[in-house]
């Protein structure tokens, strides 16, 4: 019995443990975890606040040289020039902002370098995460005429005026309410408290810049 116990005792003392998994199967990590969300909260920003702003940007723009011009051509040129000037200020903003992140990043990677000793071994797959500036520009400027041929395609075929002003308005309503849905879904945010605050703030421009043109062209400043 004695010899018994300490071969039992023996045994136990070299037990080896085996990790057994549930089903046989190795727990991975699920698809989702590997997507980059912050070069999808990059590329959504840029896209979404593009479109919106050559919007109601143009938009609000013909709606004020309509509030004391009734003349089409004068409101489409208006139009274009905005297109214009709005796409140039987006891409030139949007390039110097990214390109500033993306220095500060990369003087952050070589402290980090520099503090693990590591001499850049894992620079590599880090450098493709930093943000390019000529792609934000881009897109922050095609965005932006992607919003701006909206109003001036809503007008350019409308003789009255009294209509066209109307027909811009309700496009543009429309376009602000599927900017705004679109950006929720893809940013995961409530659909319909996104939807709201686009369109009321789109309103809100051409209303302001409506009234405040009609208001200076009436007192003949």
């Amino acid at each position: 019995m004695a010899n018994l116990g300490a071969r039992t005792n023996g045994i136990s003392s070299n037990q080896v443990e085996i990790p057994i998994h549930a089903n046989g199967v190795e727990s991975k990590p699920s698809e989702e975890s590997n997507i980059d969300y912050s070069q999808r909260a990059q590329w959504l920003r840029a896209a979404v606040l593009g479109a919106n702003d050559g919007l109601v940007s143009v938009a609000s723009l013909m709606m004020g040289v309509g509030a004391v011009k009734k003349d089409i051509g004068a409101m489409l040129v208006a139009g274009f020039a905005g297109l214009v000037a709005g796409a140039c200020s987006m891409a030139i903003g949007e390039f110097v902002s990214v390109y500033t992140q993306y220095d500060i990043e990369v003087t952050q990677l070589k402290r980090e370098r520099e503090g693990n000793n590591n001499g850049g071994v894992d620079g590599e797959p880090q450098r493709e995460k930093l943000p390019n500036p000529f792609q934000a520009a881009v897109a922050s400027a095609l965005a932006f005429s992607v919003g701006a041929l909206v109003p001036m395609l809503a007008a350019g075929f409308i003789r009255s005026h009294k209509i066209r002003m109307g027909v811009i308005g309700a496009a543009v309503s429309l376009a602000l309410l599927v900017f705004g849905g679109v950006g929720a879904v893809l940013g995961k945010t409530p659909v319909k408290k996104s939807c709201f605050r686009v369109l009321i703030g789109g309103w809100m421009a051409m209303a302001i810049t409506f009234g405040l043109t009609k208001l200076v062209g009436s007192a003949q400043l």
